[in-house]
């Protein structure tokens, strides 16, 4: 009789319609030694809950404080690397020559030249963009086309 009850639970369990007290009457029939010959075949499946249930881990986890040495030398370093760098920033910012010389030209036919040069310059800049807005307008008035006002 308990022999066909608990090949019916076994049943059971391989389609997954136990219930918790079921599996657990089955642990327990597999646990204990008196297992019929048949079902020996399934006493490895359920006995290893209970084996693993008795497991516990014994090693040692190794900590590594090296690493944390580390950090702090990194900061260390980068905190120097800023330092030299703001350093030589202000040393070569304020050592530089003052100079008030800003290209002030004396002779007035020089002075015009160098004038003439910079604008033509400018005004070279200046056609260009405007060019460039030609396109603009030929789209505002094919928008203006599409999209009737």
């Amino acid at each position: 009789m308990a022999l066909d009850r608990i090949e019916k639970l076994i049943e059971k369990y391989f389609e997954a319609e136990t219930s918790i007290a079921e599996e657990k009457e089955l642990k327990e029939y597999f646990a204990s030694s008196d297992v019929a010959p048949p079902l020996k075949q399934y006493q490895p499946l359920f006995g290893y809950v209970v084996q693993t249930k008795q497991e516990q881990f014994n090693a040692t986890i190794p900590l590594n404080t090296k690493k944390r040495n580390s950090v702090v030398w990194l900061s260390v370093a980068a905190s120097v690397v800023v330092l030299l760098g703001v350093s030589l920033f202000t040393y070569h910012y304020f050592n530089q020559p003052k100079s008030n010389d800003l290209g002030t030209i004396d002779d007035p036919e020089v002075a015009f030249r160098e004038t003439q040069k910079a604008l033509a310059i400018i005004s070279e800049h200046v056609n260009k963009g405007i060019g460039s807005m030609s396109y603009l307008n030929e789209y505002e008035q094919s928008k203006n086309r599409i999209f009737k006002k």
